[in-house]
């Protein structure tokens, strides 16, 4: 058109050439190494995902902490039944030993003897006490949560409700009691407007542990008397008290094993891992067809 000019076409500074068309090989099979390849995972042992560390690890679901709670607070009642009954024995003895110094005068080292094991006992009860009432407060704990997730609604009373209703003298004959119907009534997801009905399990417990708490008391006022029969019924007293706290930690277990049981029907450890052997009646897989060029 022009003369003296010689136009060049390029292409615009923002796009791309076109890429050359790649020559397409045959499909040769798998890859083959000479030697077995270094690259891809390294040669460490897995680990699941919380075990790495800088990994935030993932909080048990409810029903696992009820499960796991469970079993510390049916250990510390075992203690407490086992512990109960020795320091009831040792009442026992030292009673009847006062029968016997009625008529006599006693050994001295089996006084020593007696005292001793008394002493020890009521130590050892207070303390497993503690112990069980504090793991059952941990478990009913956890037994709300997953009661309130299972049921869709929270329960009526706060967890701040739990403590002293269980510590303050005269409530506690009550509240326990309410606590553990009302989660009763929530694991079998009865309606929440409903009233909870208990069962009879539930209150043979509550029986047990009101009488309990009432024969405690009892025998505490009574060791206020200076007399010496006073002081001899006293130890009678106590011997029924211990023999009533063992019976209670003893019902208290089943109640725990009960309620963890409905919320937690299937224990994992308990489930029995299947193996397929083979399977009969089955069509046969499909398979894509293999190129007959295909190496081996």
């Amino acid at each position: 058109m022009y003369q003296g000019y010689e136009w060049v076409a390029t292409p615009p500074p923002t796009q791309r050439a076109p890429e050359p068309p790649r020559l397409r090989l045959p499909y040769l099979g798998p890859p083959r190494y000479r030697t077995p390849p270094r690259w891809g995972f390294p040669a460490l042992a897995w680990r699941w995902p919380t075990a790495v560390v800088g990994v935030a690890d993932e909080a048990p679901a409810a029903v696992e902490r009820v499960r796991g709670r469970a079993r510390f607070a049916a250990s510390a009642l075992w203690l407490l039944a086992a512990v109960a009954v020795i320091a009831a024995g040792a009442e026992i003895w030292r009673y009847v030993l006062l029968l016997e110094s009625r008529t006599g005068a006693l050994s001295r080292g089996v006084v020593q003897w007696s005292d001793s094991l008394v002493t020890t006992g009521s130590v050892l009860s207070i303390a497993a006490g503690i112990i069980s009432v504090t793991t059952v407060i941990w478990w009913l704990h956890a037994a709300r949560d997953a009661a309130a997730e299972t049921a869709g609604y929270t329960p009526a009373r706060p967890d701040w409700h739990l403590v002293p209703g269980i510590l303050v003298p005269g409530v506690n004959l009550v509240v326990p009691g309410a606590v553990l119907a009302e989660l009763e009534h929530a694991i079998l997801r009865r309606p929440a407007a409903g009233r909870p009905r208990p069962s009879p399990l539930l209150i043979t417990w509550w029986l047990t542990w009101s009488a309990s708490g009432l024969l405690f008391a009892t025998t505490l006022l009574w060791r206020l008397q200076d007399s010496a029969q006073a002081q001899a019924d006293g130890v009678l007293l106590t011997a029924a008290t211990n023999l009533a706290a063992a019976a209670t930690a003893i019902l208290t277990i089943r109640v725990v094993d009960r309620l963890s049981l409905l919320l937690a029907p299937i224990v994992p450890s308990s489930v029995r891992r299947l193996r397929v052997v083979r399977v009969e009646t089955a069509a046969a897989p499909t398979r894509a067809p293999r190129p007959t060029t295909a190496s081996r």
